[in-house]
């Protein structure tokens, strides 16, 4: 099996064609649009720009790179993505191309900090490329990050269930082997001090909504099928959700589009003021990639100082989020937003590596295993279907 290549595609968040697939649990029409299912490191693209200096010399040597390439991509997990979309009768699934190794989009920008205590705790630019690229090879390849951040936004529109595929290992570091599939819907701050740490995002987001990241239905209906078919399931194990995850940062996306269009409707004159403007970018900033939205944030919560040219917009852009807090705080948008059957849900399922891939002595991929991933896939379409059909209408999480 290659290990990666050096090209970059047109998309780096690729939305493939599955024309001619036949569907094994085909949903209605209307809500095959409505379900995405992607995966974001199964990429093997190492664009040439990042691998070499000027002169041509390796930026990291290749036995290294391969070697932590392979320990970071999530083999297989393109098999299961594909399969699963096209048992459902889905148009398309998306997968992110560029590599783990070179930049982790599941993770916030920046460099990951030395003895940085585990994975959860990583940003998105990793050893050994954390310390190998300069700063401007770092800006660059954070434009990257951009640029897979609007096109998957694009995709996110509009979805009632977002399904993220991911492997992992076979055991764990105690040497203990892993359920075949883990459900993961749960972020780590959340577990351990039952609220969203304060500063990740704006504390107007509720720290309830924050319990699951999906339907409880849905997990436990798709871990009740894999366990009917013989497939040992975890649940918000081996670890949870990192803030910085897609399945986290997608939830607090929906919840302040939610909030947007309820408060836009009851007060429509602000549509078009710059203060409200201003608020909307920076709730919706949820990749934090916006300096002018990380500097409201500071002149709101933390009191920074601002030029005398930008306090007028910014002291409008007060006003606009008092007005937007008073609503949240008065109004029945929280309850209607949880309970709604049409919160969208985003699930992380991990499949064993070695389920999908046959690796060798050195742990190197030598063969997928293609029939794997279909049975698990058609599993997992079938209680999708279940969920659509008999449990949605009970409606929230």
């Amino acid at each position: 099996m290659p290990l990666f290549n050096r090209q970059t595609p047109t998309s780096l968040y690729e939305c493939m064609s599955l024309q001619g697939a036949t569907a094994m649990h085909g949903l209605p029409e209307e809500l095959r649009g409505r379900i995405l299912v992607d995966t974001v490191h199964d990429g093997g693209v190492l664009p040439e720009p990042f691998l070499s200096d000027r002169e041509g010399r390796p930026l990291v040597p290749l036995e290294l790179l391969e070697r932590r390439h392979i320990e970071e991509r999530d083999w297989g997990a393109n098999l299961v993505a594909r399969e699963l979309a096209a048992a459902l009768g889905l148009a398309s699934w998306c997968r992110v191309h560029l590599a783990r190794v070179l930049l982790d989009f599941n993770r916030f920008p920046g460099t990951t900090p030395p003895n940085t205590r585990g994975p959860l705790d990583r940003l998105a630019i990793n050893p050994p490329f954390a310390s190998a690229l300069d700063h401007g090879q770092k800006l660059a390849l954070l434009e990257l990050y951009d640029k897979i951040s609007e096109q998957m936004e694009g995709q996110l529109d509009g979805r009632l269930v977002k399904i993220e595929v991911h492997t992992y290992d076979e055991h764990n570091a105690s040497t203990t082997k892993r359920p075949d599939v883990s459900l993961i819907n749960q972020p780590a701050s959340y577990q351990k001090d039952a609220r969203m740490p304060f500063g990740v995002f704006d504390p107007l987001y509720p720290d309830h909504l924050a319990e699951s990241t999906c339907s409880r239905v849905l997990s436990h209906r798709i871990s009740l099928n894999l366990e009917r078919a013989g497939y040992r399931v975890g649940h918000n194990h081996p670890y949870l959700l990192p803030e910085g995850s897609m399945a986290v940062r997608s939830q607090v996306w929906y919840f302040f589009r939610y909030l947007r269009t309820r408060y836009e409707e009851a007060f429509p004159a602000t549509r078009d003021d710059p203060g409200h403007a201003m608020v909307w970018q920076m709730l919706l900033n949820t990749n934090q990639r916006l300096s002018e939205s990380a500097a409201l944030r500071g002149f709101l919560h933390r009191y920074w100082r601002v030029g005398a040219g930008r306090r007028p917009r910014f002291e409008a852009a007060q006003r606009a989020y008092a007005g937007v807090r008073r609503f949240l705080q008065e109004s029945e948008v929280v309850s209607d937003y949880r309970r709604s059957p049409d919160r969208p849900s985003s699930l992380v399922i991990e499949v064993r590596k070695d389920l999908l891939c046959e690796f060798d002595a050195t742990g190197r991929p030598v063969r997928a295993r293609p029939e794997v991933a279909i049975k698990v896939a058609r599993v997992i379409a079938e209680a999708v279907v279940i969920f659509f059909e008999t449990d949605r209408v009970a409606g929230g999480f």
